[in-house]
C-alpha cells in the first residue's frame, strides 16, 4: 500500500465529557510522533458552538469542522488516517472513503466500547460523539448526516468490541440486524474478517476509539468500560483485516490524557495501533506484526495488561447528562 497520510482533527466539541478539551492534548501528543511530511491538521475553532435548534450540542462548530476536514481529505493521498479528537472528528473521513469507492464496496469496522448509534431523539445528552454512526447512516441534521454516495448502508457496518449500549441503540442494532463482533470473539483475529466478508465489501475503513481497549491497557480515555480487548487482540485483528481487504482509511480517536506524562505512558500502546494500521504488509501478517511492534517501541514498551471479556454488550447508558458547560 502507499504510505498513509495523516489528518489531525483535535475536535472536542462532540464530546459529552466535562474534560473534553483534553482531547486536544491527546491529538497533539499523537501528532508529535507522526511523520511531519505526511501530516496535515484541521484548525478546529476555539468556540464551543451552538445547537441552532438541531438537538446536537455545539452543532455549528461540528458542522464547520466537518467541512474543513472534507476539504483537506479531497487533496490528501489515500489512505488517510484521521487522528482525533472525539469520534465525531472522523465523520468526514468515513464519508470521504465511502463516497470515493463504488457503492457497497467499503465496510466500516467501528472499534468502540460504545455503539455511537443514538440520534437526536434517543440521545440522553445531545453530545454528538454518541450519534456519529447514526449520522453516517444518514440519520442526523443537515450538515452532519451523510447523504447520497457518502451514506453508509447498515449492512456495510460492523461494530467491533462494543460492550455498552443505550437501550435505544440496542433496539436499533436488533431491528436493523447490524453485525456485532463482541470482545470475546477477538480471540480469533479471523472473526472480524468473516464479518466483513459477509458484507460483500472488498475494502475496509477502520475507526478505532481507544476505549475499545480494556482499561488495564490504557489510562487516557474518557469513558472506560471493563472487559475490553487487549492491544495484542486489537492489532492482530487490524492486521488480519488489512491482509484480506484494501484499507480505504482509518482513524484513532478519543485520546484524553490527564497530563503530558500520562500521555507518554499511553503512547506506546497507541503507536502499536498506528503501526498495525500503516506498516507495510509485504510478506503477510507475521512481518506486519514485527513492524507494528517496532513502531510501538519508539516510545517504550507496551502498556500490556490482560484483557477480560464478556459474551456481549451490556445495555448500559454512558451518555446520561449534558456536559457541564451546557447545562
Amino acid at each position: 500500500m502507499s504510505p498513509a497520510s495523516f489528518l489531525v482533527v483535535p475536535q472536542w466539541q462532540g464530546s459529552g465529557s466535562s474534560r473534553a478539551m483534553r482531547l486536544i492534548d491527546g491529538a497533539e501528543a499523537i501528532c508529535g510522533d507522526l511523520p511531519a511530511n505526511a501530516t496535515h491538521s484541521v484548525a478546529v475553532p476555539a468556540a464551543a458552538g451552538e445547537a441552532l435548534g438541531t438537538g446536537v450540542l455545539r452543532f455549528s462548530s461540528l458542522s464547520l469542522v466537518r467541512e474543513l476536514a472534507a476539504a483537506e481529505l479531497a487533496v490528501l493521498e489515500a489512505p488517510v488516517v484521521t487522528i482525533g479528537g472525539d469520534c465525531g472528528a472522523d465523520l468526514a473521513g468515513v464519508q470521504h472513503a465511502v463516497e470515493s469507492h463504488p457503492a457497497g464496496s467499503v465496510a466500516v469496522v467501528w472499534f468502540d466500547a460504545h455503539g455511537d448509534l443514538n440520534n437526536v431523539s434517543t440521545s440522553p445528552s445531545g453530545a454528538f460523539h454518541g450519534m456519529v454512526v447514526r449520522a453516517l447512516l444518514g440519520d442526523g441534521p443537515d450538515g452532519l448526516a451523510a447523504t447520497g454516495a457518502a451514506r453508509l448502508h447498515h449492512e456495510q457496518l460492523v461494530l467491533a468490541g462494543v460492550r455498552a449500549l443505550d437501550d435505544g441503540e440496542s433496539a436499533f442494532v436488533e431491528r436493523m440486524g447490524i453485525r456485532v463482533v463482541a470482545p470475546g470473539e477477538f480471540e480469533d483475529p479471523q472473526a472480524l474478517v468473516r464479518a466483513v466478508e459477509a458484507t460483500g465489501a472488498d475494502a475496509v475503513y477502520l475507526h478505532v476509539d481507544l476505549d475499545v481497549l480494556d482499561p488495564a491497557a490504557i489510562d487516557g480515555i474518557g469513558f472506560p468500560e471493563p472487559f475490553g480487548v487487549s492491544p495484542e487482540q486489537l492489532t492482530d485483528a487490524i492486521r488480519a483485516l488489512r491482509s484480506r481487504f484494501e484499507l480505504a482509511g482509518a482513524a484513532v480517536t478519543e485520546f484524553a490524557p490527564e497530563s503530558p506524562e500520562a500521555a507518554g505512558h499511553d503512547l506506546s500502546v497507541i503507536l502499536r495501533v498506528l503501526g498495525s494500521l500503516t506498516a507495510p504488509l509485504k510478506n503477510g501478517t507475521a512481518e506486519a506484526q514485527a513492524a507494528g511492534s517496532a513502531a510501538g517501541s519508539a516510545v517504550g514498551n507496551s502498556a500490556g495488561g490482560g484483557s477480560s471479556t464478556e459474551p456481549g454488550p451490556r445495555h448500559l447508558s454512558t451518555d446520561t447528562a449534558p456536559p457541564d458547560d451546557v447545562r
